[in-house]
């Protein structure tokens, strides 16, 4: 997540200014076809702007799509802060000696606790090291260019910022050994952390170290983790359908294979100053449309290791120091800071 007030020039250049790199050879040699009469057509203005138009209100279709699977997530994960706060507290509020017939030691009490919860700190990095996971869809998979373009922006600007706080999320930093090479191997281990949860209370409760009530409570808790996993899964798994996310590729770059022909004359039309600008204009133009179509084709999967991610680690981090402060720890990991301007 990028949490700078604005995105720099620079920034902006590192991102996309590499466009410009076939935009401006390319309008300036159909420039110098049309300057040395090579070519003579040109395509009259009004079909250009329809498509301009057209494409331009399609791109923001797909926009605002993105969004809204970028900011559906961000209230999931919203979700997952709340919910895992009341986790502890229950936790912390509901194992006592109130219900028992024999008193548990409060060393017991409070080693059950901290089992819980280092279990739940264990189940959100789950979560979210298997969110990162790349599917097929995403730019990281793909070959050639956008690939290795996808590499540069992870490890510049994405999950590579932070490759040094890995360690001090492992899980086997909150699972007991046992757990651990259990539960690590499963196919959805983020899946049976929570599993392991509810066997847990069950032998609670069968210890009368909680009652009914407080039992189906916290089964309630445990169950929305696993709805807000799966509308997470959910984001993941299915992506931006294809008709709209790549379609829109070939609208721009139709608009601007025809936007040269009809603009550059246009401006030649000037005189001399009018062919020198006609060069950086069209591909200013170009340009634009391709950062419209950049910015929805980042920001559909906001689960992809990128600047525009939400920043889960920062977040898992957040609920860690909350849940290690409510068992009465003061050794506390520290906050996850931004880097370059940017939030993982």
């Amino acid at each position: 997540m990028i949490v700078t007030k604005n995105i720099g020039f620079i920034r902006l250049l590192k991102l996309s200014g590499q466009h410009f790199l076939w935009l401006l050879p390319l309008m300036a040699g159909i420039a110098l076809l049309y300057h040395f009469n090579i070519i003579t057509f040109k395509i009259p203005w009004i079909p250009v702007s329809v498509i301009g138009t057209a494409v331009a209100f399609y791109v923001g279709f797909k926009n605002n799509q993105s969004y809204d699977r970028l900011w559906e997530a961000r209230k999931i994960w919203g979700g997952i802060v709340n919910d895992s706060r009341t986790w502890a507290m229950m936790v912390d509020g509901f194992i006592t000696n109130q219900f028992t017939t024999v008193d548990v030691p409060d060393t017991e009490l409070k080693k059950i606790k901290k089992k819980l919860i280092y279990r739940h700190i264990a189940w959100l990095y789950a979560h979210r090291s298997q969110l990162l996971v790349p599917t097929s869809w995403e730019h990281i998979k793909q070959s050639g260019h956008f690939g290795k373009t996808a590499e540069r922006f992870q490890k510049y600007f994405g999950v590579g910022l932070i490759d040094d706080e890995q360690t001090r999320s492992s899980l086997d930093n909150f699972l007991q050994p046992d757990e651990y090479d259990r539960l690590i191997n499963a196919t959805n281990t983020a899946t049976q952390i929570i599993n392991e949860q509810s066997r847990d209370l069950t032998q609670l409760r069968k210890n009368d170290i909680i009652d009914d009530f407080r039992h189906m409570q916290m089964e309630g808790v445990l169950r929305t983790f696993y709805e807000l996993q799966g509308k997470n899964e959910r984001i993941k798994k299915f992506p931006l359908p294809r008709q709209y996310a790549n379609m829109s590729n070939y609208f721009v770059g139709i608009f601007i294979a025809f936007l040269p022909f009809s603009m550059i004359p246009e401006m030649m039309d000037i005189g001399q100053l009018g062919f020198w600008l006609s060069i950086p204009v069209v591909a200013l133009i170009g340009w634009i449309y391709i950062a419209m179509e950049l910015v929805g084709d980042y920001s559909e999967n906001p689960f992809s290791g990128m600047a525009n991610d939400i920043p889960m680690l920062s977040l898992c981090r957040v609920i860690e120091i909350d849940l290690r402060e409510i068992l009465g720890e003061t050794e506390l990991p520290p906050s996850i800071e931004a880097k370059k301007g940017i939030l993982m």
